[in-house]
């Protein structure tokens, strides 16, 4: 890395400890010497599930988000406890958001939500030869189950019926993997590999 890119550490202060996300501002030192301030976002590295189905269909879950007003049709995810690895989190997370556990887990990428003040880093998978077996879920979350054939998840995406970043991100991958970009008549931006 270019050593006038990196920002040296020199001091952290704890605002705020939360259940889910916790805050803290950094004191850095550019490599010209002046100092900054950055305020930082501390949340765990989460997992984010593609569930498809014997049939080709995503099993998505609708859930009200308060910060942004509205229900969203959303990819199963969930926060990594710290004493289990992504794989199990997302295990743990199909089962208690689906009721299924997958026979077979593929990564397709992880990413930063937003590094500039966050954190947060998603890994996404995608979960075939799911098998029921649920697991109860977390007591403050109501969620509705809603099973789409990838390529119209996909196309919602486009419509703009999936809204959620880690959702977007995980059906054109999946799809993208699978073959199953959009139906006839979708984008002509986004090809079959």
């Amino acid at each position: 890395m270019t050593p006038e890119l990196i920002e040296h550490l020199t001091g952290t202060r704890r605002i705020y400890e939360g259940r889910i996300v916790s805050l803290r501002e950094d004191t850095a030192t550019l490599a010209d010497g002046r100092t900054v301030l950055r305020e930082v976002v501390e949340h765990a590295e989460v997992a984010a599930i593609v569930p498809l189905d014997a049939d080709g269909n995503v099993i998505l879950v609708r859930q009200y988000r308060l910060p942004a007003r509205e229900a969203l049709l959303e990819i199963p995810a969930g926060g990594a406890d710290d004493s289990e690895g992504t794989e199990d989190a997302a295990q743990r997370e199909l089962r208690e958001e689906t009721g299924y556990h997958a026979g077979r887990l593929e990564r397709l990428c992880g990413f930063f939500v937003s590094p500039g003040y966050c954190t947060e880093f998603i890994h996404i998978f995608l979960a075939t030869d799911l098998v029921e077996d649920p697991l109860d879920g977390d007591p403050d979350e109501v969620i509705a189950l809603e099973r789409v054939p990838l390529p119209e998840a996909a196309r919602l995406v486009e419509t703009g019926e999936v809204k959620d970043g880690k959702s977007i991100v995980g059906l054109l991958l999946a799809a993208k993997r699978t073959g199953d970009m959009f139906p006839s008549g979708g984008a002509d931006t986004i090809v079959n590999p």
